[in-house]
């Protein structure tokens, strides 16, 4: 399985959170209902069911870079107000520009937030909105401290790993948007503690999915287990969110 790939049906299961923090998102977003709209790393539509119900006679354009997503997506969402591409943000291209863009549980996935707010920013039409909530500064760094200090047979095969996450700061934010074309009306980072529903496979499938491809397959079930002996009961995350909101100038 590639590192960018995703069990979608064990996401549908789990992802009430991210549904959640979805929701505020696209209430976030002043729409008159007629617009066309990307949802930058859409998973499998579930929040894009949500922007949906918000663009009556609009479209949504829903772009994630797993095939399993994408291909749940497609089973879910209407083919005639839905384009459902399999895509890297990165490098999207499109006929034309769109009145707004949201994000959310995505952009923490990509490092270049310079390269990927200036594509956004390509993607836009002037004056459109781009909302967004993703990982950021503080984010499960006592998660993550857990699984630094699990040692050996773990250790090795971790600290060999490229970094996977980009949990930028607020200022930081604000100063890649500005800097790719956008007007920054808000940024903010905001504590979500969580306690996940079943708490060993939300922790295999969303965030230690690429870690546990670097282990040897023989390791992954130790590796889950070690962190969940670790982990106060009940199993609460120490999430933080990053959020913003600008508009394309």
């Amino acid at each position: 399985m590639e590192a960018r790939e995703w069990d979608a049906g064990s996401y549908d299961a789990i992802s009430a959170p991210q549904q959640e923090w979805g929701a505020t998102v696209v209430e976030r977003l002043e729409l008159r209902g007629d617009e066309t709209v990307i949802d930058a790393g859409a998973g499998t539509g579930l929040v894009t069911e949500m922007l949906l119900e918000r663009l009556p006679h609009g479209r949504v354009i829903a772009v994630d870079a797993s095939q399993a997503m994408v291909d749940r997506a497609r089973e879910r969402l209407p083919a005639d107000r839905t384009t459902v591409l399999c895509a890297d943000l990165e490098t999207l291209e499109l006929p034309e520009p769109v009145d707004a863009i949201i994000s959310t549980a995505t952009f923490h996935w990509i490092l270049d937030h310079d390269a990927l707010f200036a594509r956004m920013r390509a993607l836009l039409a002037r004056g459109g909105q781009f909302v967004a909530q993703c990982g950021g500064e503080g984010n499960l760094d006592a998660v993550r401290g857990i699984a630094r200090d699990l040692g050996p047979p773990f250790a090795e095969h971790l600290a060999a790993m490229a970094p996977t996450w980009n949990y930028a700061s607020a200022q930081a934010t604000r100063s890649s948007l500005e800097r790719a074309g956008f007007a920054v009306s808000a940024v903010w980072l905001e504590p979500r503690p969580t306690v996940p529903p079943r708490p060993r496979e939300f922790m295999e499938t969303v965030i230690f999915r690429i870690h546990l491809m670097a282990l040897p397959q023989e390791l992954r079930d130790p590796f889950l287990d070690a962190m969940m002996e670790r982990l106060p009961a009940p199993a609460q995350l120490d999430y933080v969110r990053l959020n913003f909101d600008a508009t394309a100038i």
